[in-house]
């Protein structure tokens, strides 16, 4: 495998240097090759993901493909604009010089993606890739093999493996990839392997995006429309079963609406995941995605109720299906696992509180999370929130919904990840912005070579005007 990986990575080694020449026309054209082809295996990455993940055909189509889809169109319409070169203001020393900023593809790219979303995670940073006119070598994750499987299948049909190539391995794959010079490495998954990630990435100074996680909390004020909270906060966290890089990870309700938040979380969650008799509805609800995450989760719910936490609802669990039902976990040890871990499953913890600076000091003693929501009515209250904390985005009153703007960058912030994707913001991460100057044939530089004696006054002037 080793051999056949190098010889791919030759190949394109070779090859960027005509991919940097290619114009928005021939880029948009690719970006049109990418969605008929995954249009004509839809069918596919419907069944896959329903293996891998038990996720039905209108939750994949809404997480997954349309997701995808919406991107690339929005690619196809602004490319153009995106390419072009940006305007620069001028400096003293170049009064009559022309500034630009030119976007130039980095070269080859290593895109690592993770199980959890698994077409959509992989697809959304190859069409900045292929947008900024990139080659690029994919490794989908081996604990969604069946969506891996199609993804090489589309991979394969749309592209020569000179432009764009995807191997299906384990990690020992993934270290046989990072051990080569790519210009580029876009990373989704865990912040201990990211930490690997960007180790390997430093051997060659190879840049990276990390895309990570975190502990994204919530905060439901006294002014909150609760039921409203409650139900967002229900989708949030239990699409997908619950294991999303920016579901809601713990929610701070406030004393006064506590009992509200779990009667109205109940009923949103019921009606949305579960059937008549209480228990997970198939036909919407996701399973975990293999044992080991079963087994982690489970943990975390027996750890949290030995050190004192109570289960307020739910807690039922089917091994052999990998289905965990929603829980809700109240007066959770602080120094719990479950208080300290990215939950990635189905678990909600509540705090109750009654001083906001209580909240954001807890927020704060932690590290940075990919998202922050805040349910309120107080603009005060969200001012305060939003300039005391940090978080890699956040919400008003919703949750999620921030990373299906393309206006908008996604990523995170320290422990969160690094760098953005999504729309013009991907396509600056996979491009490098090169700083260009049109100097005129007068040297207006020439004011500060030397000699320097009978210079004093340029320095004086170059002071005032600093």
């Amino acid at each position: 495998m080793t051999h056949i990986i190098n010889s791919v990575f030759d190949l394109q080694q070779k090859n960027k240097y005509a991919l940097r020449l290619t114009t928005a026309t021939e880029r948009i054209d690719k970006l049109h090759l990418l969605k008929s082809t995954i249009q004509r295996y839809e069918k596919e990455i419907y069944a896959a993901l329903q293996t891998d993940l038990r996720k039905s055909k209108f939750e994949s189509g809404v997480t997954e493909l349309i997701f995808i889809y919406s991107e690339i169109d929005f690619a196809i319409k602004n490319l153009k604009g995106w390419m072009s070169p940006r305007y620069a203001g001028k400096s003293f020393t170049g009064l009559l010089a022309k500034n630009r900023i030119y976007y130039q593809p980095r070269g080859i790219c290593l895109i690592i993606s993770p199980w959890n979303y698994p077409f959509q995670l992989m697809m959304s940073p190859l069409i900045s890739a292929i947008a900024a006119g990139n080659c690029a070598i994919l490794k989908p994750s081996e604990f969604s093999p069946a969506t891996s499987a199609v993804i090489a299948k589309i991979i394969r049909k749309a592209f020569k493996k000179e432009e764009i190539a995807c191997f299906e391995g384990d990690e020992s794959l993934a270290k046989a990839l990072l051990e080569l010079p790519f210009d580029h490495i876009f990373f989704t998954g865990s912040t201990a392997v990211g930490k690997i990630v960007m180790k390997a990435a430093a051997q060659h100074l190879t840049s990276v995006t990390l895309e990570l996680g975190g502990k994204s909390p919530v905060i439901i004020d006294e002014t909150a429309a609760v039921k409203n909270a409650a139900t967002k906060i229900a989708w949030g966290k239990l699409v997908n079963a619950g294991q999303t890089c920016i579901a809601p990870d713990y929610v701070f309700v406030h004393q006064t609406k506590l009992e509200e938040f779990i009667t109205f979380y109940k009923s949103a969650a019921s009606h949305m995941f579960l059937n008549e008799n209480g228990q997970a509805n198939e036909s919407s609800y996701a399973k975990i995605i293999n044992l080991k995450h079963f087994d982690r989760l489970t943990a975390l719910i027996k750890d949290a109720v030995n050190k004192g936490a109570e289960i307020v609802w739910g807690g039922d669990y089917v091994v052999l299906e990998h289905t965990i039902n929603p829980v809700l976990l109240i007066n959770a040890d602080l120094n719990s696992k479950i208080m300290q871990e990215e939950i990635f499953g189905p678990i909600l913890p509540i705090i109750p509180y009654t001083e906001l600076e209580t909240v954001i000091r807890m927020i704060n003693e932690k590290s940075k999370p990919l998202a922050l929501y805040m349910f309120s009515e107080s603009k005060p209250a969200i001012r305060q929130v939003l300039k005391s904390t940090s978080s890699g985005g956040a919400c008003i009153n919703d949750v999620l919904i921030h990373i299906s703007n393309p206006n908008l960058p996604f990523g995170g912030v320290n422990g969160s990840g690094m760098g953005n994707c999504h729309g013009f913001f991907g396509f600056k991460t996979f491009s490098h912005e090169r700083a260009v100057v049109f100097q005129s044939s007068v040297n207006m530089s020439g004011m500060i070579y030397p000699p320097y004696e009978k210079k004093g006054w340029i320095l004086k002037m170059l002071e005032k005007l600093m």
